[in-house]
């Protein structure tokens, strides 16, 4: 027996109650709960029995990915976009997301489709001559979903690059664009239309102030590969990151720099991070890290200075903070040195954030050779610091070692590991902070 019950949900934020409410109570919006009914059945399914399919028989037709002509983005997707698949790229506003997907919409061999919901054509039309003035593209500017669909039905294009998902419309819907309603709607239309079509959809979304994806988590849930383009707004360098892939690894980054003619592809990023004309002055320090499966060069510059104030100051860009203070008190007890006085400030050159410890011991060492004021040359000083001194194991230790040795530093100061890694850099393995120090 079939049995219906009135039910009000939130537009909003998709939150059930039992009656009627002016404000909802799960995200404070008023006005946004709207009276649904619900069916309720007791009896058995009345649904058609699916008869289950054996895998092992299944035969699988292999296509080819989409190559998109970005060399960095194909890397971080797994060697091209696979047909059919939906990937979500988030960042920042201004980062240049819309730039990069107009990029690889005019580099890509295949028939492209962008949608966009936050540009005319003739505005697209200004961003496409600023990038490449003899491009030829399929433009739609619209928000109504529906005439989207419709749209790519008849045209039957290889790939569809939406901008941006939360402007997206879908009259069958309730809540207003960007909802959550909406929005995850608008997917699981999108998513359908990809599967059954076979079109690969690359779909531009909002984040918050937090730095996550706008909407639901069952947005990134959905889709098959979740994209982040990172980075300063006005810095020069970006990095594409890849958290989500079903169809390969989550281990690569690709690095770019934003010229006036739009994104452009970093080979050697650790090289560009480092430049030609630094100075050797005390405080600098280069050290290694991983961003994916591919080891940088960062320079890290440390100043001291005696403070004014009974609170010494500790200001960091590109660096934790709370990590500084951290390192300020192994140094101030394991290394016998009196910051208490002491202002410390510590850049990473670039723009770039350093999130892994293995940049532990170059901080340290930088604090200390700003102190002595001395000058520590042609060195990548790499290793976790310990709360006693220690300096820890940092993985993939012969990449980084690689890396140094191939931009022509002479020296390195690592953790004690099994290395078997034999070349021409002099490599000096230290226990602890202090055997550490004696290299300054």
């Amino acid at each position: 027996m079939v049995k219906s019950q009135t039910i009000f949900v939130c537009s909003n934020c998709q939150h059930k109650t039992p009656r009627w409410q002016g404000k909802c109570p799960n995200c404070g919006q008023w006005n946004t709960l709207e009276e649904q009914v619900q069916l309720s059945s007791k009896t058995a399914y009345s649904g058609v029995a699916v008869k289950p399919v054996d895998l092992s028989g299944v035969e699988i037709s292999m296509h080819e990915r989409i190559k998109t002509g970005i060399g960095e983005f194909d890397e971080v997707v797994g060697g091209g976009v696979v047909p059919g698949s939906l990937v979500l790229l988030g960042g920042d506003p201004g980062i240049g997301k819309s730039t990069l997907a107009l990029q690889l919409s005019m580099n890509v061999d295949a028939e492209v489709l962008y949608v966009s919901g936050e540009e005319s054509v003739s505005q697209i039309k200004l961003r496409a001559d600023r990038i490449n003035k003899n491009h030829r593209l399929n433009v739609l500017a619209e928000t109504s979903l529906d005439a989207i669909l419709s749209a790519i039905e008849a045209q039957k294009p290889e790939l569809v690059i939406i901008d941006s998902i939360q402007t997206m419309y879908l009259e069958q819907a309730s809540g207003v664009a960007g909802g959550v309603a909406q929005v995850t709607s608008a997917v699981q239309q999108i998513m359908r239309a990809a599967k059954q079509n076979h079109i690969s959809f690359i779909i531009i979304g909002h984040v918050t102030k937090e730095g996550y994806l706008a909407g639901p988590k069952t947005l990134e849930h959905m889709v098959d590969t979740v994209l982040y383009l990172e980075g300063e707004r006005f810095a020069a360098f970006r990095i594409l990151r890849c958290v989500k892939n079903r169809f390969g690894t989550t281990n690569e980054v690709g690095v770019f720099e934003m010229a006036g003619g739009g994104l452009v592809e970093v080979k050697n990023p650790s090289q560009l991070f480092l430049g030609e004309d630094s100075i050797e002055a005390s405080g600098n320090v280069i050290t290694g890290i991983m961003e994916g499966s591919r080891a940088l060069l960062l320079e890290i510059q440390a100043l001291t200075s005696s403070s004014s104030f009974g609170y010494p100051k500790r200001t960091t860009a590109g660096f934790d903070n709370n990590r500084l203070q951290l390192l300020a008190a192994i140094l101030s007890k394991r290394a016998g040195l009196n910051l208490s006085n002491h202002d410390i400030y510590v850049n990473v050159v670039g723009g770039i954030k350093i999130d892994e410890p293995a940049a532990d011991l170059a901080v340290a060492l930088a604090i200390v050779s700003s102190i002595k004021d001395s000058v520590i040359k042609n060195t990548v000083v790499i290793g976790e610091l310990g709360l006693s001194g220690e300096v820890r194991f940092v993985p993939n230790l012969e990449k980084r070692i690689k890396e140094a040795e191939k931009l022509g530093f002479t020296e390195i100061i690592c953790p004690r590991n099994k290395i078997s890694y034999k070349g021409k850099i002099k490599i000096h393995q230290v226990k602890t902070l202090a055997e550490a120090l004696k290299y300054i």
